[in-house]
């Protein structure tokens, strides 16, 4: 069936087979509010990081105190296949989980930062004596400290792929970063110091898992909590990620940037259900490896250069195509230190400690290069016979069409 048949099953389906009715728009809708954007923001950038990124960061770093400045600059800067399903079946039941999820892991970021404040007020603070004495540092380790803060900060630039779906989005989009990062800073901040309220830095980099460690001392024999609510908080990190990033992949099929099946939408469910299911894809690949600090550091290496090269963009355009409508401007100061960030980021620990798995990265960006070449720039006749059949399948198969109206 091709895509005219489906569009004309579409239409002429029975109204208990679709929730469709006439005349609704066939693309996504705006149902995530202010409330929802701060969760997303919240609740995406939380997961499992601020959990096992601790140790990473101070054994780079080697004190307490460049530690907790570490996170604190972070927060600064930042100013896996269930998920999938739900975000392909529906916008309202991604946003409730994401909520819930939101909810649940902020009960054990209170637990862990009340605790903490009841131990310091208690005298527990030796742990703080001589916070700066540690070794020397360099630009190659504080970049590399700054890899596993961010890994725990990322998620800070997800709103930004869902504003079509966000109601008044020139308000909400950046009252929910403002809102959201500062929360998630001074909440990362305040559970590190939690985290020496009960452990030395030796004690810290010898723990697998900060915050189970910290539950062992403080919540027993309640210190079950701990890795329940961690896995809370990565699920609904998994599934914020899983709803923004999905919408990047549609935005992208629907600019003619990648296959153009990735920008179709589900006919009864209005989601983009090609994309989410291929990110869900990718990100499979993507633990494969199954090393949390070898997956934190080639990401953190990986997402720095597109972030550089975004700004970057930015930059030029804002000289070379001044005509263009900006509704939400920033100082370009801002994409000029970013640009900065990124470059000292991506370099130094290239420069300071090369490995080889580095190239492997750059390797399988540049995969994609080729992929976008042969199937998208240049459209070769070969190419289009293997990827159109393909796309027809795919389209019967998950009853998708392209983002338009319903016929009446």
């Amino acid at each position: 069936m091709d895509e005219e048949g489906i569009r004309k099953r579409s239409s002429n389906q029975e109204p208990d087979e679709t929730p469709i009715k006439k005349n609704k728009s066939m693309n996504l809708q705006k149902e995530v509010g202010l409330l929802s954007g701060i969760c997303v923001i919240v609740g995406t950038v939380i997961g499992s990081g601020i959990f096992v990124s601790p140790k990473s960061v101070l054994a780079n770093v080697g004190a307490v105190g460049p530690c907790l400045v570490i996170w604190a600059a972070c927060g600064v800067l930042a100013t896996l296949v269930t998920i999938t399903l739900v975000n392909a079946l529906s916008v309202k039941w991604a946003s409730y989980v994401q909520n819930f999820f939101a909810a649940a892991k902020m009960v054990i970021v209170i637990i862990i930062i009340v605790s903490g404040i009841v131990l310091l007020a208690q005298g527990n603070t030796k742990n703080f004596n001589n916070s700066f004495d540690g070794p020397p540092l360099s630009v190659g380790t504080i970049s590399l400290a700054f890899y596993n803060g961010l890994w725990a900060y990322d998620g800070w630039n997800q709103l930004n792929y869902i504003t079509e779906e966000l109601k008044d989005p020139y308000r909400n989009l950046p009252l929910s970063i403002v809102i959201g990062i500062p929360l998630v800073t001074v909440c990362y901040v305040l559970i590190n110091i939690s985290y020496f309220t009960v452990m030395t830095s030796t004690e810290l980099l010898q723990s697998p898992a900060v915050a189970v460690t910290f539950g062992d001392r403080v919540l027993y024999p309640a210190s079950w909590i701990v890795p329940l609510f961690v896995a809370f908080s990565t699920i609904g990190a998994a599934n914020g990620t899983c709803f923004t990033a999905g919408r990047l992949a549609y935005v992208a099929g629907r600019e003619g940037h990648m296959l153009k099946v990735l920008s179709y939408i589900s006919i009864k469910r209005l989601t983009p259900a090609p994309a989410i299911i291929f990110y869900g894809a990718v990100a499979i690949i993507y633990i494969i490896p199954g090393d949390i600090n070898t997956l934190i550091n080639y990401f953190s290496f990986a997402v720095w250069i597109f972030y550089g090269l975004t700004v970057l963009g930015l930059i030029v355009m804002r000289f070379t195509r001044k005509d263009l409508e900006r509704p939400i401007r920033v100082p370009l100061i801002i994409p000029i230190l970013v640009l900065l960030v990124s470059i000292v980021l991506v370099l130094a620990p290239i420069i300071t400690a090369p490995e080889l798995p580095y190239l492997y990265c750059v390797l399988f960006i540049i995969s994609g290069l080729v992929f976008y070449v042969l199937f998208i720039h240049f459209k070769f006749s070969w190419a289009q016979k293997i990827s159109k059949p393909i796309t027809m399948h795919l389209q019967m198969l998950m009853e998708v069409v392209p983002p338009e109206d319903v016929p009446e």
